[in-house]
C-alpha cells in the first residue's frame, strides 16, 4: 500500500482525510518525521493547497496530499476567503474567528446570511503529476456558537436544515463537507 503524506498538522483534518479515504495509508507530517510549516501567502485556496503539497512532496518524495479552505461570507463579499485561518493574525483562537463573524453579520436577517465552505484538495506526486479538487458546501452563518462535533468554522456554520456542521456526528457531516466532496473527486481519480 503506498504511503501518501498529508501536508498539515491540524488533527481534525488527519481525522477527517483518514475516515475519508480509508484504503490508504494516510501519514500525517508528526509521522512522517516532517517538522515544515508551509506559508500559505497564495491569493487562492488552489495556490495554497498546491504550494503545501509540492513544498512536502519535495522534502518526503512521497504522494502528498494538501488543502487550503476557508469560509466566504456573501454578506462580507466573500471575506474571509483565502484569508480564513489568519485574518485576525496568526494567534488568534477559533473562538475568536468566529466571533468576530457574528459580531459583523448581528441583525441581519437569515436569507442575507448566506455563506459557503469551499475546499481545494492539492495531490502532488514524486514525478511532478499535480491535480487539484474543489468543493463547495452552501448554507448560512448562524446567529451563535452550536455544537461541539467539529473544528474550525463548524459551529457557525448552518445547514438548510438548520444544524450547524458541529451539530452534526462525524460521519453524517463526512458525507457532506467541502473537503469530502473534493476528497471524493480525488479518490474516484485514484482509482
Amino acid at each position: 500500500m503506498e504511503e501518501i503524506i498529508l501536508a498539515t498538522n491540524n488533527n481534525g483534518k488527519i481525522k477527517e482525510l483518514q475516515q475519508i479515504l480509508k484504503e490508504y495509508k494516510l501519514l500525517s507530517l508528526k509521522e512522517a518525521n516532517i517538522n515544515v510549516e508551509v506559508k500559505e501567502d497564495r491569493d487562492t485556496f488552489e495556490g495554497n493547497a498546491l504550494k503545501k503539497a509540492e513544498e512536502i512532496c519535495k522534502i518526503a518524495n512521497k504522494t502528498c496530499i494538501a488543502d487550503d479552505s476557508g469560509l466566504c461570507v456573501d454578506a462580507l463579499e466573500g471575506f474571509p476567503g483565502v484569508y480564513t485561518a489568519r485574518f485576525l493574525g496568526e494567534d488568534a483562537t477559533q473562538e475568536q474567528r468566529n466571533n468576530y463573524i457574528l459580531e459583523k453579520l448581528k441583525g441581519t436577517k437569515k436569507e442575507e446570511r448566506t455563506a459557503k465552505v469551499i475546499t481545494c484538495i492539492a495531490i502532488v506526486k514524486p514525478n511532478g503529476e499535480e491535480k487539484t479538487y474543489i468543493g463547495e458546501l452552501n448554507g448560512y452563518i448562524a446567529e451563535n456558537r452550536r455544537g461541539n462535533n467539529g473544528f474550525g468554522f463548524d459551529e457557525i456554520f448552518e445547514l438548510d436544515n438548520g444544524k450547524t456542521l458541529a451539530e452534526l456526528d462525524k460521519e453524517d457531516k463526512n458525507k457532506i463537507s467541502s473537503r469530502s466532496i473534493a476528497l471524493e473527486k480525488l479518490r474516484l481519480d485514484m482509482h
